[in-house]
């Protein structure tokens, strides 16, 4: 007897089991904010796959096939990327107006940006 999730009634003899393992690419694509490359690959480093969530849900059944076996297998990452620095954004028409920003255009190697500057010295002076 064979080892399997196909259940065959009556109807089913004179019938052929079959089965094929299909492999599929999943890309999982996550951001992180740290203060340089090194931290961030720690902490890309302690996530990924929640390996539990790997299971027979996240497959269709259906015309009498069912599932048998579900794995995922880690093969290869890309490299890590700079988005943008958290920077403040002040507007000129209305000074009292601060806003929280990623900024894609600043240095990733420049930690006291003008907006940075400014902003801890504000809060500072409280």
């Amino acid at each position: 007897m064979i080892d399997n999730n196909v259940y065959p009634t009556k109807e089913d003899v004179g019938k052929n089991l079959y089965r094929k393992k299909t492999y599929y690419t999943l890309v999982i694509e996550q951001e992180v904010l740290a203060k340089d490359k090194d931290e961030a690959d720690k902490l890309f480093g302690e996530c990924g796959i929640d390996h539990s969530q790997i299971n027979h849900e996240i497959t269709e059944t259906k015309d009498g096939v069912e599932t048998y076996m579900v794995d995922a297998n880690y093969s290869d990452s890309g490299d890590t990327e700079y988005m943008g620095k958290v920077t403040i954004e002040q507007d000129e028409d209305e000074p009292s107006y601060e806003d929280v920003i990623i900024d894609t255009y600043a240095s990733e190697t420049d930690v006291h940006t003008k907006d940075y500057q400014e902003y801890t010295v504000k809060e500072g002076e409280l």
